[in-house]
This record gives structure tokens, sequence and C-alpha cells, in this order.
């Protein structure tokens, strides 16, 4: 889940005024005319570059510490009010450091959302820093820089890479990778989304991820599938966003049933909720749905979500257990 993907329309509307902000002229794009008008064009979207678009334009409306904090705050008392415990979500600073603010700027305000959560939702959470592949590799190593001392002492879980996917192989952020590597640093990208399964491979051979987010291009190369669960590497599910991105036309479509049967270990994640149309419940809502997926099934997902995740061992045995009476409470 992107932070700066849970902008809802109200909020960023809503800073833009606080901040002087001037948004696009709704005569130029209807779209800007209200918050209502705004997410109604969310339902548009033709892919993943026509998302990114409005996603960035968002993003100018995040000024202060305090935008950031009220940003991942409304996210997390959302998804605690839909049994989330645990969540790791991205950020871009790249998006904001681009545009004058400093890195510090994002990444405290953030931090102090997080803190929140977890003294007033007992709400555990995790920050993962992305870089942007559109954007020069240069830069990218300024912002690994500016972040090195966060993930060294934990107050950032690990590294990811997102933004537009095709024509922006995941090998090129190799010389990030592996000084992430060589200091211990947890590393996770973007690959076959819209990307092809190329991808994935190149990803987990060159950049040695230790997790997949999104992948579902993972189905259409049998043995590097059979590959990633044996090393029991996670894929980061982000169904109705699939959907919305055009990706699939149908949350049916995904490759949920064949990760099941080959023993992939996924879970089921929001992306972009203000921009998608769905927060986490409504996702796994439309995983049923389409799957009609039983208790167990769910025990696997529920239970690979949790191993997988970068938080301590202790942490994991408390949400491996809540899980356990939940699913014994229902069979």
């Amino acid at each position: 889940m992107h932070l700066e993907g849970s902008l809802s329309p109200n909020l960023l509307f809503s800073l833009a005024y606080r901040n002087g902000i001037t948004l696009p002229d709704s005569k130029t794009d209807p779209a800007f005319g209200s918050p209502d008008a705004l997410l109604e064009r969310y339902a548009r979207f033709s892919s993943l570059d026509d998302f990114l678009h409005y996603y960035f334009i968002g993003m100018s409306v995040l000024v202060h510490a305090e935008d950031f904090e009220a940003l991942a705050w409304q996210y997390f008392a959302r998804a605690h009010a839909e049994g989330v415990v645990h969540a790791e979500v991205f950020f871009d600073p790249q998006a904001h450091t681009g545009r004058g603010i400093e890195y510090r700027t994002v990444v405290n305000g953030f931090i102090r959302a997080c803190r929140r959560a977890e003294s007033e939702l007992a709400m555990s959470t995790r920050l993962i820093i992305c870089f942007l592949r559109h954007l020069p590799v240069s830069e990218a190593m300024v912002t690994f820089g500016d972040a090195k001392d966060y993930l060294m002492s934990g107050r950032l879980a690990g590294i990811g890479l997102d933004s537009s996917e095709k024509g922006f192989p995941p090998g090129a952020w190799k010389v990030i990778y592996d000084q992430a590597k060589e200091l211990d640093i947890r590393r996770t990208a973007h690959a076959g989304e819209e990307g092809p399964v190329e991808y994935i491979r190149e990803a987990l051979e060159e950049l040695g991820i230790e997790r997949i987010d999104h992948g579902i291009r993972l189905a259409e190369d049998r043995d590097l599938m059979r590959k990633v669960a044996q090393r029991k590497i996670m894929v980061t599910l982000c169904p109705l966003s699939n959907v919305r991105l055009q990706c699939v036309k149908d949350v049916a479509e995904l490759p949920i049933r064949q990760f099941l049967n080959e023993g992939v270990p996924f879970s089921i994640n929001s992306d972009d909720p203000a921009y998608f149309g769905g927060y986490i419940l409504s996702n796994y809502c439309a995983v049923q749905e389409a799957f009609s997926l039983t208790t167990d099934e769910w025990k696997k997902i529920a239970d690979a979500s949790i191993t997988s995740s970068w938080c301590e061992q202790d942490r994991k045995s408390t949400m491996l257990s809540k899980v356990n009476d939940v699913v014994e409470a229902h069979r």
C-alpha cells in the first residue's frame, strides 16, 4: 500500500486550500471541479500511466510534515476500522524532494503517524522507501543516501521500486540493491504488473529481492513460479488495482488459484485505495466473490502474509495466534 495512494479527494482539496496550492483548471480538466468529480475520474483510468498523472498531481498538496502525518493517520485509522493490525506501507520521497520538500519533512511526518497508530490503535507499522523508476538511477542513489541512516536504525524497514514499469527493467537499480544487500537492508520491487514476467526474473536475480510486488505475470512462467514457491518469496497482490488499471478485466482472471495450487505465498493488498475504489476489506471481499475460497485457503493466505512480513518474530507469533483463534471460531 502506497501512503500517497490513500490521499482522498476530500483531503486533497482541503490541503490544497490550506497550503495555497493551485490545482489544474477545471475548464481544462473537469475532474478538478470538485472532490466528487475527481473521485468519478478515478473510476476511469486507462492505464498505469494515466493513474500516475493524477497521482503525482495529488502529491503537490503535501507540503508540511503535518500534511504527511495527516495523510498517513487517515489511512491507518481507516485500515484499523477494517480490521488491520499490522501495516507495511510504501512512500515515494523523490516525488516530494523533486519539488523542493525536504526528505526529513516527508519521513518525519510519516513516522509520527506510525507512532500514533502504534500508541492509539495498537497497530504495528513499517515504512518502506520506494525509488521512482521513471527517474534517473542517479537520483535514486541520492535518495538512498538520505535514507541510509533511517534504514540502518530501523526507522525504515526496507527499500522498494515503483512507478511506471514498462520500459524500465529493474536491473538498472542493481547498484543500489547490491549496497542494500551488503547492509542487510530488506528489499522488494514492483515487477510483473504491466511489465513482462522477465522483469520478475530480473528483479529476483539482479536485485536479490525478498518480495515481489504485484507479480501477476508470474503465472506465465511455471518454472519461475515453482522457484518462487520453493524459496517462499511472497507476492503482494492488489486485486482491485489490477482491474482499475486494466491489467486484467476481472478479479477472477488473477492467478490466485494457480498460486494456491503451486504453493506460492501471497498477500492481498489495496495498493492506492483512494484512487482504485477499494481499501483492504473491499479487496478481500472481491477475491472471495471471485474464487469462493475456503476457510483453510484463507488461513494459508493470512499465515503467509504474516510469516513474510518484516516485523519482529514476537509480533508475528501474536498475529498468527489471532488467525488461529479466528479460524477455530469459524470451523
